[in-house]
This record gives structure tokens, C-alpha cells and sequence, in this order.
């Protein structure tokens, strides 16, 4: 049973964390731009957060070189992965920005053996070549008009995001996963407020609508998902989680033909299979 609840929670979270490419779409529609929509999301889910790790009974505040790691994996790290996320969508269907962020478990993989000195077996080669291959399907086959700085954009991201989770391996081995968020949260939440405010990009939802989307961003795309992978982690597993979660894009790229009317051709979903098997094929390891 619990093993039934506990998948049941991941598959909430990836589908939560599913909608943020949709809803990033609808907060550029709206007008408004990525360092107030990111400045929002973070504060709020910070709020949010916390406040859920008070009422466990879990909340910690880092101090000293542990604070400061988390807070620069979170100004740095996560701030930007974010940022190049919601610019790739500026190029891309939300379905596309889904699939080739996904890259970034076989990313890690290669870091890894880069730079932790673990090692590359015979299926993790396999699985490299698996989303290599995904990806210059979906760029040569060009689907759907994908543009080519989008694509770059994105597995920027994808590349920065698997930085920060081999970092915070490394950094802070021993700091469990849902206090380290709770730090790298209000981090990113300062890196935009500060961006923001000096590049005059920053400003406040000014309408209902804007405000609804920016608090379905905090909560539904973020917050909620956080709380659900975590509660879902303690009982199936890392790596059942992980492989649970590899139906994220899959949400993405079907929420966007369904909402957004994005086309879905047939190199799109030949591409994103082939990612999709390569990060199963590490996650399975």
C-alpha cells in the first residue's frame, strides 16, 4: 500500500512540475516578464516551504559554510537554470523545452565521471548515445519550427542544472534534500529581486490573471510537487522515484498540444522517446 501511495505522490509531483512550461507560456502571454515571474515564484514558494517544514517539525536554518553553499547552489545554481528555462520558452513549445531539459540525469552522469571519479559502465555509454541521439533528431529533424537558439538555450539549462545537483553531492552531502530547497529558494528568490531591480525588468502582477498565474507557478508548479516528491522519496526510493518522475516531459508535451494547441509531429515524440529511454537507462542502473 504505501509503495502504491508513495508512487502515487511522485507522479503528483511530476505532473506539477509538468505544468511549469505551460504556465510560463501563459505568464508570457500576460506580459510579464521572467525576473518578476521568478522573484514571485520563488518568494512565494519559500513562504510556502517553510511553513510546511515548521508544521513537521523539520525546519533548520543552515549556518556558516553550509549557509553558504546552499544559499550560492541557490543564487547561482538554480537561479540561473531557471532564468535559461523560462528564455528557451521564448524560442520553443513548452513541449520541446520539457524534453530536451531532461537531458540533465545523463549530464549528471558524465560529471560525475568527470569529476567524481565515478565510473562509466557499458550501459551508461548506451544511455548517452540514447539522448545524444534524441536530441539531434529533434534539431535536425527541425519539428514544429524548433529554433536552434532555443535548443542551445535549454540544454544550457540542462547543463547548469546538472552543475548544481553534482555540486550539492559534493558540497553538502549531508544535508537532506528538502532543507537544502528550503535554502536555495528564498537564494534564487534575492539573485531575481536583484537582477530585476537593476535592470528595470522587475514589477508587480498587476491584474487578477497575472496574479492567478504567478500563484499556480508557486504553488502548483512548484511548491506542491516539492512537497509531493519528497513525501514519495521516503517511501518508494531514490531511484524508483527517479524513474517515476521521467513522465514529466511526457506531461509537458501532452499539456501543451491540449492547452497550448503546440503541434506534436511525429520527430518530436521519436526524439523525446529516445531521451526518455537513455534517462531510463541511468536512472535503472
Amino acid at each position: 500500500m504505501s509503495d502504491r501511495l508513495g508512487t502515487a505522490l511522485v507522479i503528483v509531483s511530476a505532473v506539477g512540475f509538468g505544468t511549469l512550461g505551460i504556465l510560463g507560456k501563459l505568464a508570457a502571454d500576460e506580459g510579464l516578464s521572467i525576473p518578476t515571474v521568478l522573484f514571485f515564484r520563488f518568494l512565494l514558494a519559500t513562504a510556502l516551504v517553510w511553513t510546511g517544514l515548521a508544521v513537521r517539525g523539520r525546519l533548520r536554518r543552515f549556518s556558516g559554510r553550509t549557509l553558504l553553499v546552499g544559499l550560492g547552489l541557490g543564487a547561482l545554481g538554480y537561479a540561473a537554470m531557471s532564468g535559461l528555462y523560462f528564455w528557451g520558452l521564448s524560442f520553443l513549445t513548452a513541449g520541446l523545452v520539457g524534453i530536451l531539459l531532461y537531458t540533465y540525469p545523463v549530464i549528471v552522469v558524465v560529471l560525475s565521471a568527470l569529476f567524481l571519479d565515478e565510473r562509466i559502465t557499458r550501459r551508461t555509454g548506451v544511455a548517452l548515445v540514447l539522448a545524444l541521439a534524441g536530441v539531434a533528431l529533434i534539431t535536425g529533424g527541425d519539428p514544429a519550427g524548433a529554433d536552434p537558439r532555443g535548443i542551445v538555450v535549454v540544454l544550457a539549462a540542462a547543463v547548469v542544472y546538472a552543475s548544481y545537483i553534482t555540486a550539492s553531492r559534493v558540497a553538502l552531502d549531508a544535508v537532506s534534500a528538502d532543507l537544502l530547497t528550503a535554502h536555495v529558494l528564498p537564494a534564487a528568490a534575492c539573485a531575481y529581486l536583484v537582477y530585476g531591480s537593476a535592470t528595470g525588468t522587475l514589477s508587480v502582477p498587476s491584474s487578477g490573471s497575472q496574479w492567478l498565474i504567478v500563484a499556480a507557478i508557486a504553488v502548483l508548479a512548484t511548491a506542491l510537487p516539492i512537497f509531493t516528491f519528497f513525501a514519495g522519496l521516503g517511501r518508494i526510493g531514490a531511484s524508483r522515484a527517479s524513474i517515476v518522475s521521467t513522465i514529466e516531459p511526457v506531461v509537458t508535451l501532452l499539456l501543451g498540444a491540449v492547452i497550448l494547441a503546440e503541434p506534436v509531429t511525429p520527430v518530436t515524440v521519436l526524439g523525446g522517446a529516445s531521451v526518455l529511454a537513455g534517462v531510463l537507462l541511468v536512472q535503472a542502473e
